[in-house]
């Protein structure tokens, strides 16, 4: 009987405790008057840092958390720092976040939208951020075995983050009907970024970016920032000065032994829309070399990305090789050869170390080659990257726009 009173006592106890810790947290969310919300297949991160950078350019104390390549917490100086996650990634993590930003008298909160699940999608919304504002980048055929099985599933999880009473900015025109209906159902104003807004940010305006940033996540952010007076100009200056995400484009040359390789890491674009407009823009800017080599990174823990961006190469400017590395490469094999690609073009490098995986590149690399990496960050690919990096110059890609 004393254990059974001692049960109904503890668990009377963390009742209590968690309604406490519900309280403060409601308190401390109300102590950031602007909480931006963003969301999307794509660009997330990147928009996230835009918005941020915009923002403080246009003094709004700002803060940001970012869970792209690497997890960050960005501070009212621009100086950030990763996350520390002592058993792996969580969506509580969100209240340690905005306790920070509570804790630095932050007038702005950008955070980043890290749940996949669509119930935990809406929960992070309604629960932990209760954001003024939503941001969804674009919606794409990517996590379908969490959100899917089509793409208009992905439209209906993103829905779930739309906030009460707010404003919603979307910037595309597919699936309008769902996040009007969403933002009707939840009282929230729907803002479309249009095709012209996205034309009318200029070649110049992009040139002050020192990386490839693409200019619909710009006429995003540039809305956004418009929203809380920020002029044009100054919120344009912000975003050339915020640090890009580590999973932005970057190009590295390489000259070994007479040979020269161009590495475009492109391994945080993995889903097969985004992918593909990748490799045709690094195609563009790299008409000459002898070789094109398409360089998969595989996940075995990611089947079905693995089996989108077989199907979908095929279709791509075609490449001279196609090395598929990391774990469950057959998956990407399989889809591939039997849409068609020729079997003499695949090199299989499952599980092989980065250091091998670059000599085999060399192997097929003739006097130039064009590298792009694509599939996965993890799982081999930031260190296959990070060679790259350690052996040449980081491009500039200023004129990429």
């Amino acid at each position: 009987m004393n254990e059974v009173a001692l049960l109904i006592g503890l668990l009377a106890l963390l009742l209590v405790l968690g309604a406490i810790e519900s309280v403060v947290h409601a308190r401390n969310l109300r102590r950031i008057p602007i909480r931006i919300h963003v969301n999307g297949t794509r660009g997330k991160s990147s928009v996230t840092r835009l918005i941020a950078g915009g923002l403080r350019a246009g003094g709004i104390v700002t803060c940001a958390k970012t869970t792209g390549t690497k997890a960050a917490m960005i501070v009212p100086d621009g100086s950030e720092y990763p996350i520390f996650r002592s058993a792996g990634p969580n969506i509580i993590e969100q209240v340690r976040i905005v306790d920070t930003a509570v804790a630095v008298g932050a007038q702005a909160l950008v955070i980043e939208c890290m749940a996949l699940q669509p119930i935990l999608q809406s929960l992070s919304e309604l629960r932990l951020i209760r954001a003024t504002h939503g941001v969804i980048t674009n919606v794409r055929p990517d996590h379908l075995d969490v959100m899917g099985p089509g793409e208009r599933n992905v439209a209906d999880a993103f829905a779930g983050m739309v906030p009460v009473g707010g404003t919603l900015f979307v910037s595309m025109e597919d699936h309008l009907e769902t996040f009007e209906g969403a933002a009707r159902d939840r009282d929230s104003e729907l803002v479309v970024i249009t095709p012209d807004q996205v034309a009318g940010v200029s070649d110049a305006e992009m040139r002050g970016f020192s990386y490839l940033e693409h200019r619909e996540n710009v006429a995003l952010a540039l809305r956004v920032c418009s929203e809380f007076g920020v002029e044009r100009g100054v919120a344009l200056q912000g975003m050339w000065s915020a640090a890009p995400d580590p999973g932005t484009l970057t190009v590295h040359e390489v000259e070994f032994f007479g040979r020269r390789l161009y590495f475009a890491n492109g391994l945080a674009a993995n889903d097969p829309d985004s992918t593909g407009l990748i490799w045709r823009a690094v195609l563009q800017q790299f008409p000459d070399v002898s070789r094109r080599i398409a360089l998969f990174n595989c996940r075995i823990d990611r089947p079905e990305r693995s089996r989108q961006l077989g199907e979908a190469c095929v279709d791509w400017p075609s490449a001279d090789q196609y090395v598929v590395m990391g774990t469950g490469t057959y998956i990407f094999a399989r889809a591939a050869t039997k849409k068609g690609l020729d079997v003499r073009k695949l090199v299989i490098a499952e599980h092989e170390e980065p250091s091998a995986i670059f000599e085999t590149l060399l192997e097929h690399a003739g006097e130039s080659a064009l590298i792009m990496g694509m599939g996965n960050v993890h799982g081999g690919g930031e260190e296959l990257a990070r060679l790259f990096r350690n052996r040449g110059t980081r491009k500039d890609l200023q004129a990429w726009t």
